[in-house]
């Protein structure tokens, strides 16, 4: 009994650690563009408005604010919405801890980038 208790208490331990670890990511700086989802997967805006113009209409046609990295081509999901509209179609600096599995920014802070 005594050896299934220890062991139980060891799992436990073990899950519960690996919890708080994952909680305790660092945070990162990610670089790019503040776009919505439609026109990041395409890799440009559409022609004829601002970038800014483009990126609001399509968030507000039901579109996400993302972080598009042109460089890498990478799109990244903004957990906050309400932060990134300030910087739609901006350069921006995203801080903030990523999840691999979905692919998504956890935000703490955004910053035009220089």
């Amino acid at each position: 009994m005594k050896k299934r208790l220890a062991v139980c208490f060891a799992a436990v331990a073990m899950f519960v650690g690996g919890a708080v670890v994952a909680q305790q990511a660092p945070s990162r700086t990610f670089t790019g563009e503040i776009m919505d989802s439609n026109c990041a997967k395409a890799g440009h805006h559409n022609m004829g408005v601002t970038a800014k113009e483009c990126t609001l209409a399509c968030v507000k046609g039901g579109a996400k604010f993302v972080l598009y990295n042109p460089s890498t081509k990478a799109i990244y999901q903004l957990d906050d919405q309400s932060k990134p509209e300030a910087f739609a179609g901006d350069k921006v600096k995203v801080t903030g801890t990523y999840d691999r599995a979905t692919k998504t920014i956890h935000v703490k802070d955004i910053a035009a980038a220089s």
